[in-house]
């Protein structure tokens, strides 16, 4: 079963007086929605900056609070508004999942392996990152592992390539391209054009620009 991060969230005004005082007190505002009715809270800036990383995305959270209505929910971090130049966290907006319902997420696929066609004069192309999958929470993938090894020049592999278990179900199209090995285009050097050889005369001077006439 997928594990769980415990994260103490607090109950809070809404209002934009009260979410200046919270960002002032490092901490943050944030709403739960989803499987509940939306509940305002306010949740630590450290543990926001934490957790608003690769390495966590898609973890489920279990919330603790003093509001009884945000106890014990399971979360998933939807989305964090970052400011633009202190680059704070601003807003949390936590998904409350029912567990024993589908959802769906973005999944990171990863490469490994070093393709034969790189000995052979290739490149390798990475064209997709990630795929979109419907699952239960707690069978939601950390990655998928793609082995590109075999891929020759002009070798492809494909999102119907990727290896599933349980309830997880691949959205993104099976045709799709996660990556390629292409064949390396030899750069053509351009060549120079030949400089004349002398002018024939020199060329007569361009008559004088008349000027503008000054504004009154």
């Amino acid at each position: 079963m997928k594990s769980r991060i415990d994260l103490t969230v607090e109950p809070r005004q809404i209002g934009k007086h009260n979410s200046r005082a919270l960002r002032n007190s490092r901490n943050v505002p944030a709403v739960i929605y989803g499987a509940v009715e939306p509940i305002n809270v306010s949740v630590g800036e450290k543990e926001i900056v934490k957790f608003n990383t690769r390495a966590y995305e898609n973890a489920l959270f279990t919330l603790k609070s003093t509001e009884k209505n945000a106890n014990n929910i399971v979360v998933l971090i939807k989305h964090v508004d970052v400011h633009p130049l202190s680059r704070r966290p601003q807003h949390v907006d936590f998904f409350a999942l029912d567990l024993k319902k589908a959802v769906r997420v973005n999944v990171e696929v990863r490469l490994e392996g070093r393709p034969i066609g790189l000995s052979e004069g290739g490149l390798l192309n990475v064209v997709l990152r990630s795929v979109e999958v419907e699952c239960l929470p707690t069978e939601i993938p950390e990655f998928f592992t793609a082995d590109v090894s075999n891929l020759g020049v002009g070798d492809a592999l494909h999102v119907s390539d990727l290896k599933v278990t349980g309830s997880v179900k691949i959205l993104s199209g099976a045709e799709q391209t996660i990556a390629v090995v292409n064949a390396q285009e030899e750069e053509v050097a351009a060549t120079p054009a030949a400089a004349p050889a002398a002018a024939a005369a020199p060329a007569a001077a361009a008559p004088a620009a008349a000027k503008a006439p000054a504004k009154k």
